[in-house]
């Protein structure tokens, strides 16, 4: 197993490289797995989506992003018997001590409502005070395995504050509550490509890109 944290060293050597063909993404978010095939479409590669095979989201019992992107990738690439690639990311808030974090999407409940985990960020902080810090950050860890159990990892950040009411209805997850750093819009309001050029999991896959394919 090989890893990276550092998102300003994009050029660090992976263990093995990636092959063109089918790769199966490690998510039953479609907006998350739209970005994804996005994202990977210029290097030959084929992308299935664990949806799309019909296999199971395991329980994300990892304590970091980086650990539960591994499992399920590894879980994925198991099953499948093809390389698999797992996205786990999430906004951390600083006046919330880095929540909702790993549990970004179980803020959402059941119902993967992010109106509703929206508004529970936006009561979280204004319950601090009137002059709670409204700073926050984003982090996507990638996570890349193959069926022999091997795995190489990336991770990416990007600073910004959040706004309140919501702003935009592009994007997916908390995006239209983040305007990231050097911006007046937010992640909702943005085109996609503009997003693609700044976001977290865009800093992760320039990593993976350079590394990997």
């Amino acid at each position: 197993m090989s890893g990276s944290g550092d998102e300003e060293a994009p050029g660090r050597q992976a263990i093995r490289k990636l092959a063109p063909g089918r790769l199966v993404i490690a998510s039953h978010n479609p907006g998350k797995v739209r970005e994804i095939e996005a994202l990977l479409g210029p290097y030959g590669i084929q992308p299935v989506s664990a949806a799309a095979l019909d296999l199971p989201e395991p329980e994300e019992t990892g304590t970091t992003f980086v650990a539960n992107a591994e499992l399920k990738a590894l879980q994925a690439a198991d099953l499948s018997g093809l390389p698999a690639l797992a996205d786990d990311s999430g906004l951390c808030v600083d006046a919330l001590n880095g929540d909702p974090g790993i549990y970004s999407a179980r803020w959402a409940g059941p119902g993967k409502d992010f109106a509703v985990a929206m508004r529970r960020v936006e009561d979280a902080i204004a319950a601090k005070g009137p002059d709670a810090s409204r700073d926050a950050h984003f982090v996507c860890a990638l996570a890349l395995a193959w069926p022999d159990g091997h795995v190489e990892w990336f991770e990416g950040r990007v600073d910004g504050t959040l706004v309140w009411p919501p702003r935009g209805d592009r994007g997916f997850g908390y995006d239209p509550l983040f305007v990231p750093l050097g911006h007046d819009i937010s992640f909702g309001e943005m085109d996609p490509e503009a997003k693609h050029a700044m976001s977290h999991r865009a800093r992760a896959f320039a990593q993976l890109v350079a590394a990997v394919l």
